[in-house]
């Protein structure tokens, strides 16, 4: 018996080892939020402040957008027309759907058949923002989110990204040099994690979406965990919250489809339906080590029962059956 606790209780470490170890990047976003990292409102000159023209510039002037073609919807234009004029001498690209294939074809042809056979647009649009990143630096910004201020400030920074909620890293407003190692892992990752999922908004969070870039971004400080090259965080207040953050945000989630409202309530209850994972994971463990110790106490009890009958009784039916005979 103690020897069929012990493999049980080794089969179910070894799964529940394997089960964490998978997930463990997951886990660790719970909790890592890049404070360490994080672009401080101390270090920011403010607006109107002649401290921005002493600060280094290392990204380049260049705002990037994407959309499907160049008829932006009435209710984004707003927004990009704050960023143009706020950025004069800013280099404006909008890469339409066309525009970006043709780049992918031209400049990484190695990742064209993954661009095209992604299964929702979105992922094309998410895709084209990391490669230009990579390849021209600048900022990119979401067709949804609107300047309030010069973002001069964080061209000092080789690359930075936002912070979002719950977790991890957005990747709707997000600055770089050219070839910055972080949007080159970013952008050599893609095709393993090309995956298919049962809900489209997990394929598009995990494969190009923030999911991904947070994984990636997990992946690579782990790498470099001292290095000069990390990747600064703008944490909410100087995003969106106040009269001195860079952007402002107006209505998006163009792409989502009719699985994001169960996908926000599981968010929203993550705790609970955590609870009750573990407990119907455990549940079943019980079930089958009960099950099992039952089997091998039936078939422990059997060969006790046999081994108690004296030796001199222990006579089969067919010598019954000859004596019998013998004694006719």
């Amino acid at each position: 018996m103690r020897r069929g606790v012990l493999i049980f209780t080794l089969i179910t470490v070894v799964i529940l080892g394997s089960a964490v170890h998978s997930v463990w990047t997951l886990l660790s976003l719970l909790v890592v939020d890049g404070s360490e990292d994080a672009i401080s409102r101390a270090e920011l000159p403010a607006p109107n402040s002649g401290a921005i023209n002493d600060r280094p510039r290392l990204i380049p002037k260049i705002i990037h957008q994407t959309y499907v073609n160049e008829s932006i919807p009435q209710h984004w234009q707003g927004p990009q027309k704050s960023c143009i004029d706020l950025h004069p001498d800013y280099e404006y690209k909008l890469w339409t759907d066309k525009k970006a294939r043709e780049f992918i074809a031209a400049e990484y042809p190695w990742f064209l058949e993954t661009f095209d056979g992604y299964t929702y647009p979105i992922q094309r649009a998410d895709s084209i923002r990391y490669f230009v990143l990579h390849h021209f630096g600048g900022i990119y910004i979401d067709l949804d989110d609107g300047c309030n201020r010069s973002l001069d400030p964080l061209l000092a920074y080789p690359a930075w990204v936002r912070r979002t909620t719950p977790t991890g890293i957005s990747n709707d407003a997000m600055g770089a040099v050219p070839r910055h190692p972080f949007f080159l892992k970013a952008i050599d990752s893609l095709p393993e994690y090309n995956r298919r999922w049962i809900l489209p908004y997990i394929t598009v969070m995990a494969s190009t979406g923030p999911l991904y870039l947070s994984i990636i971004w997990r992946h690579y400080n782990s790498a470099n965990p001292q290095g000069d090259d990390r990747v600064r965080i703008l944490f909410p207040d100087e995003y969106n919250n106040h009269p001195w953050s860079f952007f402002t945000h107006h209505l998006g989630n163009s792409w989502h489809s009719n699985d994001v409202k169960l996908i926000f309530w599981m968010a929203q209850h993550w705790v609970l339906l955590t609870f009750i994972g573990f407990t119907v994971g455990f549940s079943l463990l019980f079930c089958i080590y009960s099950f099992c110790l039952r089997q091998r106490q039936g078939n422990t009890k059997g060969r006790f029962s046999y081994s108690r009958i004296p030796f001199y009784r222990r006579i089969s039916q067919k010598d019954i059956e000859l004596d019998h005979r013998h004694e006719v």
